[in-house]
């Protein structure tokens, strides 16, 4: 049972519970004496306000004791404790709650838990039934009694299926053989992120003139996810390499605006009449005079 009054002696050791403080931290940085805590019969817990950059609302605590019937207070420990007013890390995290989209890096590796939901097994996952179900105990049966069937002790719920004609072999040959493959939440999750980044209530796509339907730089994708997705693969658009919602839409759009083609200056004109009928111009007098700069260029 503690003593909830501290013990005289060790509280009035308030000096040498600071000398302990003020070894262990740095120079200057042990402030005032704030309480004396009893932690318990003649145990007591000083505490010292941190005046260290960084350290706003910690406390130096010092611990002193006394042996029962003893005049002298020994010292037991000293550390920085944070006070009620203390600034404090945020709380630890997983790092697997802690990633975000962009911080992998060249080299990084993300392991992927056994039971992700985003994931389920693929054509090479566990396609035999459970070793105590019906259906193995007569796959088990079968087995035996072939002349290939490796045969153990036991009863034939426990005996080896033979690994030729399974779905995973055949899924192995066909080259479509994956451990395992997206899950339906994993498909929804990923559609709900894309829909938020590349979708129809974003501000590009309010303004836009035309939706990604109809746009002619839109790669659909395959499977169910091509109702609903595709890629852009317009280099000036802004989704250029991403998935878009076939809602999305941005200025860029194909049929958005057609450019005019650029005119075209007609043909030059030579007008040839008039150079030939100044060429030989008759004079009042009845001589012919050659045409000047001045007629040349239309003018008398």
């Amino acid at each position: 049972m503690r003593s909830r009054t501290p013990d005289r002696l060790c509280a009035e050791a308030v000096d040498l519970a600071r000398a302990a403080a003020e070894e262990t931290a740095l120079p200057g940085t042990v402030g005032e004496h704030i309480d004396a805590v009893a932690d318990g019969d003649r145990v007591v817990t000083h505490l010292f306000a941190c005046n260290e950059p960084g350290y706003r609302g910690w406390r130096w605590a010092v611990t002193v004791a006394r042996a029962s019937r003893a005049k002298v207070v020994t010292l037991d420990e000293s550390v920085l404790l944070p006070g009620p007013d203390a600034l404090l890390a945020p709380e630890w995290v997983p790092w697997s709650e802690r990633l975000r989209p962009g911080d992998m890096g060249p080299g990084d590796l993300l392991p992927t838990e056994a039971e992700d939901l985003r994931l389920e097994p693929g054509f090479s996952g566990e396609d035999g039934p459970p070793p105590n179900s019906a259906v193995a105990e007569g796959m088990a049966a079968e087995v035996a009694d072939t002349e290939e069937a490796d045969v153990v002790p036991g009863s034939p719920a426990i005996q080896p299926s033979p690994a030729r004609g399974g779905i995973a072999d055949l899924a192995e040959e066909l080259g479509m053989r994956r451990a395992r493959v997206l899950s339906r939440y994993g498909l929804h999750t990923a559609a709900d992120r894309w829909e938020e980044a590349y979708g129809p209530k974003t501000p590009m796509a309010q303004a836009a003139p035309a939706t990604c339907m109809t746009c002619g730089f839109l790669t659909p994708l395959a499977g169910s996810l091509r109702q609903a997705f595709g890629v852009c693969a317009n280099e000036f658009a802004p989704a250029d390499g991403r998935v878009v919602s076939l809602a999305y839409g941005c200025g860029a759009h194909s049929e958005a605006a057609v450019m005019p083609a650029p005119p075209r200056p007609p043909a030059p004109v030579l007008d040839e009449t008039v150079v030939e009928a100044l060429a030989l111009r008759p004079e009042p007098g009845g001589s012919v005079t050659e045409p000047g700069p001045a007629d040349e260029l239309g003018h008398s």
